[in-house]
């Protein structure tokens, strides 16, 4: 791969008049864009920036920085192979404004294009923000849909109007139909439409066998510059670069994609929801950053496990539950983002109020599930589902932090995190903050969730068995007293009703040992 490090703000085979500026951000790596699809390169010039803001307005990894830039540039290189005009901007070019906003404007006054095109992007803010541009120049702003998605927004807003409730197994079941897959006809393949009850399982006493190593690259000169580069200007941000081998090119995702469904997805639903201490990667693909950044499709990928499955090479159960995550919960949190935006993003339907504990970006604490997890996220920027929700999350929630926080965090650290995505899974899946737009009930848990689905608690200085006392497990404490918290709201939810009736047989005193044993605790966070 050729060293980017050379300016491309005034390059030569730039179009002395040009039609478009064609505008490609870094989670649109993706040749087959919209964007491009009617490119002339006699008249027309690709636009990308590497600005300071994007690393900065959340207090961004190392792991998560550090890919984006390498995948913009080696996205670059490619445009620059195949002939097209560009101009690029590195993050530390002389007279960098910092922010996209600034950038394009400086572009769009050197070059003065007579339109702007884009593929719509993933982030509320950063649209505004080239809108804003578009307008200050009075340029028309060509927006089109993103095509790398099953479905547009327009189709989920459709689907949305008139529902008393958005649930993401009816959306699920008429993509599937729409697309025809992991269908016979007109049925669901296997009789049933989901086998999410099927993918629950832990790995026992033994723990995990034999699990395939995951897919890494060696970073070669190009991803090396970035990671100096991070090192040097962001310095002082989470993390570290050390593990640094996420798919940063087409080719590496492809690579990454056929390793996952030939090594682990057999065994990806069986195990999808269990945790072992030390064991970051497992059964899971670790395709997600590959994804939003737009190096592989979802179609491509949902089609893999399917003729996996299709081939005898995995169960059902297996390629469903992924496939899920992608045809459904993927398409079903981006039409629940752009359907709500902005308002979205200031709910706090249970008044969260308290501050994200400090060592959420250290990970230094002696709850031994949450040291593990977010001492794996800060070494590669990556953990798996269950650890976000049931652990990080969960916590969090219990605790009762301000979803807000709790969003930045998420958005901050991992490399898969752009907002259409992470902001929905975080504010409603992970803390109810929306009041049960996204999910049916708040997934809340005692330490005994913990316990069946990991070995965390072996060994660690809490008992989850205890809500009281010196040993007592702060998920567990925190639980009932969450429930306890919020007993008038959640009576109102029929699928909380066997929680709250286990709640109910806690007499006075114990619930007053609870609630000041928690308060205790929130107290030593703080």
């Amino acid at each position: 791969m050729p060293n980017t490090n050379t300016s491309t703000k005034n390059p030569n085979n730039l179009p002395s008049k040009v039609r478009h500026l064609v505008i490609v951000l870094g989670d649109q790596l993706d040749a087959e864009s919209s964007a491009l699809q009617d490119f002339d390169p006699a008249q027309d010039v690709v636009w990308m920036a590497e600005v300071a803001e994007e690393s900065t307005h959340v207090w961004s990894s190392k792991q998560r920085i550090a890919v984006f830039l390498s995948a913009m540039r080696h996205f670059a290189s490619d445009l620059r192979t195949r002939g097209l005009p560009l101009h690029y901007t590195q993050l530390d070019e002389v007279g960098n404004a910092g922010t996209l906003g600034l950038e394009l404007s400086a572009a769009i006054t050197a070059m003065q294009p007579a339109a702007l095109v884009m593929t719509a992007p993933g982030d509320w803010r950063v649209l505004q923000s080239l809108r804003a541009v578009a307008a200050q120049h009075a340029l028309a702003l060509d927006l089109r849909d993103d095509t790398h998605f099953f479905s547009t927004v327009r189709e989920f807003a459709a689907h949305a109007q008139g529902r008393k409730q958005l649930r993401l197994e009816y959306w699920y079941r008429e993509l599937r139909h729409k697309h025809a897959i992991l269908m016979d006809g007109k049925e669901p393949v296997g009789g049933q439409w989901n086998f999410d009850a099927d993918n629950r399982e832990s790995f026992g006493k033994a723990g995990p066998q034999d699990v395939p190593a995951p897919t890494r690259f060696e970073p070669d000169a190009t991803t090396q510059e970035v990671m100096a580069l991070v090192n040097t200007q962001f310095a002082n941000h989470p993390g570290n670069l050390q593990s640094f081998g996420w798919p940063v090119t087409r080719a590496q995702a492809l690579v990454a994609l056929q390793t996952f469904i030939e090594q682990r997805l057999p065994l990806f639903g069986q195990y999808e929801d269990a945790m072992w201490a030390g064991e970051a990667w497992l059964y899971h693909s670790h395709l997600s950053c590959a994804l939003n950044l737009k190096l592989l499709n979802p179609r491509e990928v949902v089609h893999a496990a399917e003729a996996a499955y299709r081939a005898g090479h995995a169960p059902l159960a297996a390629a469903e539950g992924f496939i899920r995550q992608i045809l459904g919960w993927r398409e079903f949190v981006r039409g629940i983002y752009w359907l709500h935006m902005p308002e979205y993003l200031t709910r706090n339907a249970l008044n969260a109020q308290a501050e994200l504990p400090a060592w959420y970006w250290t990970g230094n604490t002696d709850m031994a599930c949450l040291k593990d997890a977010i001492g794996q996220t800060l070494e590669h920027g990556y953990a798996h589902h269950i650890q976000r929700l049931m652990v990080t999350g969960l916590y969090a929630l219990l605790l009762g932090v301000k979803p807000q926080a709790v969003h930045s965090w998420y958005l901050s650290v991992y490399v898969d995190a752009v907002e259409w995505v992470e902001l929905p899974n975080t504010l409603g899946m992970g803390q109810f903050g929306d009041g049960g737009l996204m999910a049916s009930k708040p997934y809340v848990a005692s330490g005994k969730y913990i316990q069946r689905m990991s070995n965390h608690c072996k060994g660690c200085l809490y008992d989850p068995a205890l809500s009281t006392g010196a040993t007592a497990c702060p998920f567990t404490t925190l639980y009932w007293d969450f429930l306890m918290r919020h007993e008038v709201l959640l009576k109102k939810n029929p699928r909380m009703a066997m929680q709250l009736k286990n709640l109910a047989r806690l007499d006075a005193p114990t619930r007053e040992a609870i609630s000041a044993q928690a308060a205790a605790h929130r107290q030593g966070q703080t």
